[in-house]
């Protein structure tokens, strides 16, 4: 119940959030979808596990603004690979181990790689996700395990 009850407020919050607009009828249409998508999902049965919405709410932020930083470095380190007069470009195609991680886990991580520019990822499978990295040395960054910790650190599993 602790589940469906979250997925309201976090529902609540982002229709407030869009909304704007906090007159009495707009509150109570919005109140209404709200209840109706929660009773929805809760009929469903597709509130589960992998959906926690206010345990992610409080440990996302930190954890996107950590990927916006890693984003933004990595594309500075990227545009000078291209733009040396020597560019420092070896394409190389390896798996990275993912132990430990959950489905939820997985994907954010996989996501993450992919938003992080100079790495892909391609495959992702039960113990490993296989990347496409400009250079030897960004794969070797995500084996040592500094993004996979991050992510399990949010508590997605």
């Amino acid at each position: 119940m602790t589940r469906v009850l979250g997925l309201a407020v976090m529902l609540a919050a982002f229709w407030l959030l869009l909304s704007g607009h906090y007159t009495p009828l707009l509150l109570a249409f919005g109140a209404s979808s709200v209840l109706l998508v929660t009773w929805l999902a809760h009929r469903m049965d597709i509130v589960d596990h992998e959906g926690r919405p206010l345990e992610l709410s409080l440990r996302a932020p930190g954890y996107w603004v950590w990927l916006a930083g890693q984003i933004l470095l990595s594309a500075v380190d990227l545009g000078r690979r291209i733009w040396a007069p020597q560019p420092r470009i070896a394409p190389v195609v390896r798996a990275t181990a993912v132990s430990d991680m959950s489905d939820v886990e997985r994907v954010t991580y996989a996501n993450s790689i992919t938003l992080t520019p100079g790495t892909l990822a391609m495959n992702v499978e039960e113990s490993t996700i296989e990347v496409h990295a400009v250079d030897p040395a960004l794969i070797d960054e995500l084996d040592a395990g500094a993004m996979a910790a991050k992510v399990r650190r949010m508590g997605l599993g």
